[in-house]
C-alpha cells in the first residue's frame, strides 16, 4: 500500500545525496513523496522524481556559493564557537521557519511520516504538534551523545580503561550542556507556541523520533549503546547529480591513479588542495582532483601529471583509482572503502576528524593535519601505496561497507509504519 512522505531537508553538502537517495528509493517503490528543500538542492531534488517544494520561511540558500553559506564555520576554530554557530544558524535559529513550513505542508497533504535532516529541529516539532510521526536521517556516524562512542567533533580515539571512559562521559556532559546553552531556551519557547511539552535537553527531540536512521555501516562506526529507536540501515553511496558529467575519463597513462576529493561545500580548503596537488606532482602517479561546486578549478595551479576538474562521478573514478585523498566526509570515505581503496584523510572540521579516527583505527589509511606541507602529503600518499597493509585493511572494511549498502534496511524501516510501536 503506498504511503505519503514529507522529507524536510537542509543542505548539509555531503548529506544531500544520501538523504535524497532515500526519497528516490521510496518514489521508485510507488510511494507519494514530497521533498522540502533549499534552492541550492533543487536540481538534485528534482532528479529523485519526488514532488519538490521550497522552504519559504526556513533558511534557504540560493546556491552553494561560499558567500551564501549560513554557517561559515571555517571562520571559527574553537569548538565552543562552532557550537554557538550550530545553535544560532542550524538548529534554534531556523527552527521557527522550519516549523511554519512543515506545519503548512502537513495541513495541506497530511503525510503518513515526516523524514527530517538531523538539524531540522523545527520540522520535528511541527510533526509533534500535528500528531504525525517523524524519522530522523543520520547519513554519517551516530551523531547524538551516547555511551560507547567519543564526543562528536573532537577526533578522539575510543576510551581505554576507567579513566578514558570517565573522560568521555565528562566531555559528553559538557557537549550536551554547550548545545543546550545556545538552543534549549529558544526551542522550548517555540514548543510552547506550538502547544507541545518542553524538553529537558536539545538532543531529547531527536530521541523522540519514531526512528533514528543511521545511514552507515556499523563496521565503520564505533561500538556504542544506541537508543532503542536507533537503527543502522547501511550507507547510501549515490553520487550527487552534479558529479555526472557523462564524458569523464581518467588522466592518460598507466601510473597509479590517486583521486583527490575534498568537501563539496566551501571549508576554506583551497590551500589544502594546492599542497596536495604539489605533493602529487613529485610522485610517479597520476592525480585526479575534483574540486566540487564550491571551488572553481581555476583556483589551483595545475601540475603535469595532475588533472583538476570541477566534477567526476566518484563511483566510476574510484574503480580506476589506487588510493584516495579526502577531507574525511562520510560519503567520500565510505565510497572509497567500498571500492577497496586506502585513504589519506585531511580533516577540515565538523565530523571529519571523528571519521578519520574510524579509518586509522582499522588501519585503512593515514590522517594528516590540514596544515600538512606538500612534502608530508606526498609522503602519506607514498606510504598508503607502498605498504600493502593499508590496502588489505581497506578491503576488509570495504567488504562490510558493501554488504551493508547492498542489504540496506533503509527503505524497509521507512515503510514499516505499522511497526512503529515495535521498537
Amino acid at each position: 500500500m503506498p504511503h505519503t512522505y514529507l522529507f524536510a531537508l537542509t543542505d548539509g553538502g555531503g548529506t544531500v545525496p544520501p538523504e535524497l537517495g532515500a526519497a528516490r528509493r521510496l518514489v521508485e517503490r510507488g510511494h507519494r513523496v514530497t521533498v522540502l528543500v533549499e534552492d541550492s538542492m533543487l536540481p538534485e531534488a528534482r532528479a529523485t522524481g519526488a514532488r519538490v517544494a521550497r522552504w519559504e520561511h526556513g533558511p534557504n540558500r540560493p546556491d552553494r556559493d561560499p558567500a551564501h553559506d549560513p554557517l561559515r564555520d571555517w571562520e571559527r576554530s574553537s569548538l565552543f564557537a562552532q557550537a554557538r554557530l550550530m545553535g544560532d544558524r542550524a538548529i534554534a535559529g531556523p527552527a521557527a521557519g522550519h516549523a511554519r513550513d512543515v506545519a503548512a505542508a502537513i495541513d495541506a497533504d497530511r503525510p503518513d511520516l515526516i523524514v527530517a535532516s538531523i538539524f531540522a529541529f523545527g520540522a520535528m516539532m511541527a510533526a509533534e504538534s500535528r500528531g504525525v510521526p517523524f524519522d530522523v536521517l543520520m547519513p554519517n556516524i551516530y551523531a547524538a551523545p551516547t555511551p560507547g562512542t567519543t564526543p562528536m567533533g573532537m577526533g578522539l580515539s575510543p576510551a581505554r580503561g576507567p579513566l578514558g571512559r570517565a573522560r568521555d562521559a565528562a566531555v559528553r556532559r559538557l557537549s550536551v550542556a554547550g548545545l543546550d546553552r545556545y538552543t534549549l531556551e529558544r526551542l522550548n519557547a517555540l514548543r510552547a507556541e506550538l502547544g507541545v511539552d518542553p524538553i529537558a535537553h536539545s538532543w531529547e527531540l531527536v530521541h523522540r523520533a519514531r526512528r533514528q536512521l543511521v545511514m552507515t555501516s556499523p563496521a565503520f562506526d564505533l561500538p556504542a549503546r544506541l537508543p532503542p529507536n536507533a537503527r543502522y540501515v547501511g550507507p547510501v553511496l549515490d553520487d550527487p547529480s552534479w558529479a555526472d558529467d557523462g564524458g569523464w575519463s581518467p588522466p592518460p597513462g598507466d601510473a597509479p591513479l590517486v583521486l583527490v576529493a575534498m568537501s563539496s561545500t566551501f571549508q576554506d580548503h583551497v590551500g589544502v588542495l594546492q599542497r596536495v596537488v604539489d605533493g602529487l606532482a613529485t610522485l610517479p602517479v597520476r592525480g585526479l582532483v575534483t574540486t566540487g561546486p564550491a571551488v572553481p578549478p581555476s583556483s589551483l595551479r595545475a601540475a603535469p601529471a595532475v588533472m583538476v576538474v570541477a566534477a567526476a562521478p566518484h563511483g566510476r573514478a574510484m574503480r580506476a583509482a589506487t588510493a584516495v585523498v579526502t577531507h574525511g566526509g562520510h560519503g567520500t570515505l565510505l565510497k572509497a572503502l567500498a571500492a577497496d581503496l586506502p585513504v589519506v584523510v585531511v580533516p577540515h572540521g565538523r565530523d571529519q576528524a571523528d571519521n578519520a579516527v574510524r579509518v586509522t583505527l582499522r588501519g585503512a589509511g593515514i590522517r594528516l593535519p590540514r596544515t600538512a606541507s606538500s612534502a608530508r602529503c606526498a609522503d602519506a600518499v607514498r606510504r598508503v601505496l607502498d605498504d600493502a597493509s593499508y590496502a588489505r585493511s581497506a578491503r576488509a572494511l570495504g567488504a562490510a561497507v558493501r554488504r551493508d549498502a547492498e542489504h540496506s534496511t533503509l527503505v524497509a524501516e521507512l515503510e514499516d509504519l505499522d511497526g512503529a510501536d515495535r521498537a
